[in-house]
């Protein structure tokens, strides 16, 4: 069982709709919650008319990043884990 200081990893798949390209999304999920945010992969398109697709590596403790994934629902984004998608 793990510990409030045991570091965890989460991929997640994150929608980022156009109306957000200028709002510091995952800047927020490493100054308001700790996390260690790695894009593994990212579409954005160059005129922002569109939407945005990150892969991220989430790295944290397990509340910091459950913490974390509820400030992403709770902006209503669509977020896929790996246990959903596979290994993309």
């Amino acid at each position: 069982m793990a510990t409030d200081n045991t570091q965890s990893n989460k991929r997640i798949r994150l929608r980022i709709p156009k109306d957000y390209h200028q709002e510091p999304v995952i800047s927020r999920l490493v100054s308001d919650y700790g996390l260690v945010v790695n894009i593994q992969a990212a579409i954005l398109g160059a005129t922002a008319v569109g939407d945005g697709w990150f892969d991220l590596d989430l790295q944290g403790t397990e509340s910091q990043i459950e913490n974390g994934l509820n400030y992403l629902r709770g902006l209503e984004l669509e977020i896929w884990d790996d246990s959903r998608v596979g290994n993309w």
